[in-house]
């Protein structure tokens, strides 16, 4: 599976609160290809991949399948009690 990032997806890396977890793209793609859970969102063809980062946190991806590849639009780290299923 071909995966890009989007400028803003790139740009959250740099992001103080993300970088304070150590996101790295290898654990986005990871999320993306294996999410214990996905939402879809009101926006067309757009899905919200979740997995676990840690006790207490999730990582979640939000991401679009265009025509051969995923791209990746933007992602973030929520409180596992706010958006545990």
């Amino acid at each position: 599976m071909i995966i890009r990032f989007s400028e803003h997806a790139l740009e959250k890396f740099n992001d103080p609160q993300l970088v304070k977890f150590r996101i790295n793209r290898e654990m986005v793609e990871y999320v993306v290809m294996n999410p214990e859970q996905e939402d879809r969102i009101s926006r067309p063809g757009q899905v919200i991949a979740q997995r676990l980062f840690d006790r207490t946190h999730v990582l979640r991806v939000v991401y679009k399948q265009e025509f051969n590849y995923v791209k990746i639009i933007t992602l973030y780290v929520g409180r596992k009690k706010q958006y545990a299923s």
